[in-house]
C-alpha cells in the first residue's frame, strides 16, 4: 500500500508528491514493459523528465524507488477490483454454484500471477530454491483479502496495510543469496 512518507522527517509539498508520483508512474511503467531489472535510474530520470538530484531526493536508490512502484501497483490492483471481489465471494459463493466457481477462478487468476512473479524471482536465485511458490501465492492473496476485510470493517486502511507488510515479509524469509537486492 502507498503510505504516507516523508523526506527528512518532512512531509512532502503538493508540488514535491506530484513529482515523486511522477517519478513512481513513470518508472513503474518502464518495469511494466521491460523488467526491473532492465530499467536504470538513468531511463527513469530520461522518461520522467526528471534530475538526478530530484531522483535521489526522493529516493535513496533503485530499490527504494521499487518499493514504492510495488506499492502503486498493489494499490492499482486493489483499486480495480479486490476489495469487491473478497465481498462478491462472500455474498455469492452459497447462493450460485456457477457464481461460486467463476469468482474461484478470480481468486485463481490472481494468485498466478503471483506465482509467476514468485517463480521468476526463484529463477534469478532471489528466493530459495525449494519455496512453495503456488502456496506462497495462495497465501498472500488470502492475507490481502483479510486485510481488506478488516480494513473495510473498520474503515481504515491499517489492516490492508499490516496484511500485506505481513505477506511481503513472508517472501523475505524466503529469500535466496542476494537478499539485500529484493524489491521490497
Amino acid at each position: 500500500m502507498a503510505r504516507e512518507r516523508t523526506i527528512a522527517s518532512r512531509p512532502l509539498t503538493p508540488r514535491g508528491a506530484a513529482t515523486k508520483q511522477r517519478i513512481v508512474e513513470g518508472a513503474a511503467e518502464l518495469i511494466y514493459l521491460h523488467g526491473a531489472e532492465n530499467v536504470s535510474l538513468d531511463t527513469v530520470m530520461e522518461v520522467t523528465n526528471t534530475s538526478k538530484s530530484q531522483l535521489y531526493h526522493y529516493f535513496a536508490n533503485k530499490q527504494a524507488l521499487i518499493r514504492d512502484v510495488i506499492d502503486l501497483q498493489i494499490s492499482r490492483i486493489l483499486a480495480a477490483n479486490a476489495s469487491s471481489l473478497g465481498s462478491l465471494a462472500n455474498e455469492l459463493s452459497t447462493q450460485s454454484e456457477e457464481a461460486r466457481l467463476q469468482l474461484r477462478q478470480s481468486f485463481s487468476d490472481w494468485s498466478n500471477v503471483i506465482e509467476n512473479g514468485l517463480c521468476r524471482m526463484r529463477q534469478i536465485g532471489q528466493l530459495d530454491s525449494d519455496t512453495d511458490v503456488a502456496a506462497v501465492a495462495v497465501a498472500m492473496v488470502a492475507a490481502v483479502q483479510g486485510g481488506i476485510v478488516l480494513a473495510k470493517t473498520g474503515r481504515e486502511s491499517r489492516p490492508l496495510e499490516l496484511a500485506i507488510d505481513m505477506a511481503l515479509a513472508y517472501v523475505k524469509r524466503h529469500a535466496g543469496v542476494v537478499r539485500q537486492e529484493l524489491p521490497f
